[in-house]
């Protein structure tokens, strides 16, 4: 796909979940972690990295409370540089133990709550254009040596496409869940199964 129409595609999707009622918003992110808590995820105890939505993401507060609850360790990404694309690990700002300090080190991860622009059922995701994620958990590439963290996409039904072109240097999700259904590698736990990669 041509850069000019990943733009253009870009920009419906971001016009689209924007364009989301806030009624409708609210019910898609508990139905997003109910079936994240399908799943078993996020694990008690672990150690998640979760986003603070905006531009209309699908908002994870609901499933970091319910982490937080679970004794998770939650960090949020904050951007230190765009034009160097490089960002780090903060402690999230609701947890009112606050007991972790600052990370940058993505492999120290169990799950990563992705946030997105568009999707397709081979978890290639379209984000910003930044390539922050890619650049941070380009380790998982190399599916051989590293099996953690596993990389989730939250997002609207609305953001799913038929096909978005995979990129050498892009990192693919484990799984996407939405208010629908959970897609990807991660639909295979949903339906009970052994996840791919998935502990």
């Amino acid at each position: 796909m041509p850069d000019s129409n990943q733009a253009g595609l870009r920009r419906g999707l971001r016009a689209a979940r924007r364009a989301v009622g806030a009624a409708e918003r609210l019910a898609a992110a508990a139905a997003v972690d109910a079936a994240l808590a399908r799943i078993g995820l996020p694990r008690p105890r672990s150690r998640i990295s979760a986003y603070q939505a905006m531009d209309g993401e699908l908002d994870p507060a609901i499933v970091v409370r319910r982490a937080l609850a679970l004794g998770c360790e939650v960090h949020m990404p904050v951007i230190t540089s765009l034009r160097r694309r490089r960002m780090r690990f903060a402690p999230w700002p609701d947890d009112p133990r606050r007991p972790h300090a600052e990370n940058d080190v993505a492999r120290w991860f169990d799950l990563v709550l992705v946030p997105l622009v568009g999707f397709d059922d081979d978890g290639n995701r379209l984000g910003m254009g930044a390539g922050l994620y890619d650049r941070h958990f380009a380790f998982l590439r190399d599916r051989n040596s590293w099996h953690r963290p596993l990389m989730l996409g939250l997002a609207f039904e609305i953001q799913r496409v038929d096909r978005l072109p995979a990129k050498p240097r892009d990192v693919p999700l484990w799984g996407i869940v939405t208010e629908r259904a959970v897609h990807g590698r991660a639909a295979a736990r949903n339906r009970g199964k052994p996840a791919e990669n998935g502990s």
